[in-house]
């Protein structure tokens, strides 16, 4: 693998600033062996950086890779939470069909959990509605209620904090 000089340079600061890297990670997945992982995978990135790539800020650069890579993962794992669980957790259920007092729990929580997101700020219940429910990027929520991706993502992450503490 040959490197040209802006990749060194890159791959230089990378190493110079590698703690303060894993550590940004470890703040959004809040598992250090998961921020290695990515520190890892941003190092690899980093170092197949041409020299036609005008960096004009490099250490600002990095850390951005990283911080996408994190979050990415971050996501990824939430995602994966949500739609995979333990192989014993399979084994308590029974059948598909719902029986009347299924139906009637899950009525009760589903009211449960409205009236949990009609107390949040209207902002926050519509971030959660756009996103979750009409199925829009954090992005376009953005966008809609001019506000940042960050302060959507803080958004939904409060109200399925929200829904949580109702379902459990």
């Amino acid at each position: 693998m040959s490197y040209d000089h802006a990749s060194v340079d890159l791959c230089a600061e990378f190493i110079a600033c590698r703690s303060q890297l894993r550590d940004a990670a470890t703040r959004i997945l809040g598992c250090r062996q998961r921020a290695e992982d990515v520190i890892q995978d941003a190092y690899f990135k980093i170092a197949d950086v041409t020299a036609a790539n005008d960096i004009r800020q490099p250490v600002a650069f990095i850390f951005q890779v990283v911080r996408n890579l994190a979050i990415d993962r971050h996501r990824r794992m939430s995602m994966e939470s949500f739609f995979f669980v333990d192989g014993e957790e399979g084994l308590q259920i029974c059948s598909g069909a719902a029986t009347p007092e299924s139906s009637t729990i899950s009525r009760q929580t589903l009211t449960q959990v409205v009236i949990a997101l009609s107390a949040l700020p209207a902002r926050t219940r519509r971030a959660f509605e756009l996103h979750r429910l009409d199925g829009r990027t954090q992005r376009e929520v953005a966008e809609e209620l001019g506000v940042s991706t960050t302060l959507v993502n803080f958004m939904i992450r409060d109200a399925m904090e929200c829904c949580r503490e109702v379902i459990s």
